[in-house]
């Protein structure tokens, strides 16, 4: 039976190490750039997780060997594009967008019949922009319900091209072409249409498909040119970073109680772009410090900011909650796709954190925040969205008690987010 809830009492201490499961962003971009390699790859620090369990789904379905050993975090995998061809299937892929954009991509580059579906909250994120953009490169596909929503049904056809996409929404949708285009019949240049919005995960996404051998030429995130007909090799092996988004609350528990904390698994020269979090500290007021694979953290008082956090969504809310123990009114601008993630951020955010006694202004794109005069203990509502239920744990520092609703919601992509954080913290006792 799921637990409907965690209590966690006010903390007096944090202090510990935690060693860092896997990047989810490089689990799932690994995961399916191996499936498309000949031959084997080895994946070690993997991570399990719901997200990384509907891809591993879906490659059971259609026949992709694997072998996993969760408890050594490795996973084998025998890897051919033959496997995406000429299936007639149904996938379900939960709310998995790092499953079901890039297979929506690479599904159409073959004669196929197969419908991609998710959950509730999946299937009212929009996937039109890419599905368009696929559609100009010769792809079929159809919406099976709602015309820019999940889920769709895809029959191939997509041979590259010129084509154009809208950077404003996702840049899952340019990693999923990224992904797919090398393997088209023809070369595709690919045109971005607005202001191309987490540049830092495209990045992440260009140089792991340069350790599979393939190079993509990149101009300025507004124009992308990749040379078709060619094959992935694989690195027979490959090392997952920690994962820089899970680390930011470790960093921020630090930062806010004191105390110090050791995160394992991660070093500053990391392919995350999340790993920029670190200076967002620094420049806040936090101690840093980095050596070899580890970053430790010491508190300071903590400085309000005023960032365009555009490249780093994810731990932009990380920053929302740093703004709860600053010194005054922290804005985060530029974050409109908060409003299509796993729930719509922007308004889910404004709701709980004017719970706890903030001071919030929430716009179309940005959030403005002036911290509580008295912390209040409250029950927060995740909205199924495990980033919601990662931040509001960290209140608790706060001095007051704070219930998090649908802690499972963390298997998203940290399964144990909650017995690490309890490891490194202590109660205050009456």
């Amino acid at each position: 039976m799921k637990k409907k809830k965690i209590v966690i009492f006010p903390v007096s201490k944090i202090n510990g190490e935690i060693n860092l499961p896997g990047s989810k962003s490089i689990s799932n971009r690994v995961l399916l750039l191996s499936s498309l390699s000949e031959g084997k790859t080895v994946l070690k620090n993997f991570l399990f997780s719901e997200d990384t369990k509907y891809m591993l789904e879906a490659f059971k379905k259609i026949g992709i060997p694997l072998n996993i050993n969760k408890k050594k975090k490795t996973l084998k995998i025998l890897g051919s594009k033959n496997f995406f061809k000429n299936k007639k299937t149904a996938l379900f892929l939960g709310n998995a967008g790092t499953a079901i954009r890039p297979l929506t991509a690479i599904f159409s580059l073959y004669k196929n019949n197969v419908e991609l579906n998710g959950n509730a909250r999946m299937n009212c994120r929009p996937i039109k922009h890419l599905v368009n953009s696929l559609i100009e490169g010769g792809a079929d596909i159809y919406y099976k319900n709602i015309n820019g929503y999940p889920p769709i049904i895809i029959k191939g056809g997509f041979s590259g091209g010129k084509i154009f996409i809208d950077g404003k929404i996702s840049s899952q949708f340019l990693t999923s072409l990224l992904i797919a285009c090398p393997l088209a019949k023809n070369n595709t240049e690919i045109f971005i249409k607005n202001d191309l919005v987490s540049k830092p995960y495209v990045d992440l996404t260009i140089r792991i498909i340069r350790k599979f051998g393939i190079k993509i030429i990149n101009n300025n995130y507004s124009y992308f040119n990749i040379s078709g007909n060619q094959n992935y090799i694989s690195p027979k092996k490959f090392l997952i970073e920690g994962d820089a988004s899970s680390a930011s609350y470790f960093f921020a528990a630090a930062a806010i109680k004191g105390g110090e904390i050791k995160v394992r698994g991660i070093g500053e020269n990391s392919i995350q772009g999340d790993i920029k979090f670190l200076k967002i500290l620094k420049k806040m007021g936090a101690i840093v410090r980095t050596k070899n694979n580890t970053i430790s953290v010491k508190r300071k008082t903590l400085k309000c900011i005023n960032l365009d956090m555009n490249n780093m969504p994810d731990v932009a809310m990380t920053v929302a909650i740093l703004g709860l123990f600053s010194n005054g009114q922290t804005v985060i601008k530029n974050i409109y796709n908060w409003r299509v993630k796993e729930s719509d951020r922007l308004s889910a955010m404004s709701t709980e954190l004017k719970k706890v006694g903030a001071i919030v202004e929430e716009g179309i794109d940005f959030i403005k925040i002036i911290p509580p005069k008295k912390f209040i203990s409250s029950i927060i509502n995740t909205y199924d969205d495990h980033r919601i239920a990662m931040c509001f744990s960290l209140v608790a520092l706060s001095g007051v008690k704070i219930t998090i609703l649908n802690p499972e919601c963390v298997k998203k992509t940290f399964p144990k987010y909650f017995k690490k954080f309890f490891s490194v913290i202590s109660f205050k006792t009456e």
